[in-house]
């Protein structure tokens, strides 16, 4: 909480990886106003086709609980494919994004709930 899942068809080595997985931490935290030691990024190599087309592409699941807003979401999209783009070459036109805004209930931690 916040969660940012990266699904993209670029292959990441180790380092590169470790690297985005970073950055996308610090970003999420900064834009978001949450602490970062509650937040998790994934990172997976998927297929995807995109305008019914193959190549380079993204997808983010961005899920808090609190934190988003038009004004956020409309920051982390721009920021979050800037990134993408100038780490893995990933066009902008190519990746979307999907901000959900969950209840603290519907979020487990610790075997519990945050609500």
């Amino acid at each position: 909480m916040p969660l940012l899942k990266l699904e993209t068809t670029v292959s990441l080595t180790d380092e590169k990886r470790k690297t985005l997985l970073t950055s996308l931490s610090k970003t999420l935290a900064e834009t978001t106003g949450k602490p970062e030691s509650y937040a998790m990024i994934t990172a997976a190599q998927a297929d995807m086709l995109m305008s019914g087309k193959p190549g380079d592409a993204a997808f983010l699941d961005i899920r808090s609980i609190g934190g988003l807003s038009g004004d956020v979401n409309r920051r982390l999209s721009e920021k979050t494919s800037r990134l993408l783009n100038e780490s893995l070459g990933v066009p902008t036109e190519r990746i979307y994004l999907n901000f959900t805004e969950l209840d603290a209930g519907n979020w487990g931690w610790k075997g519990n709930t945050f609500g």
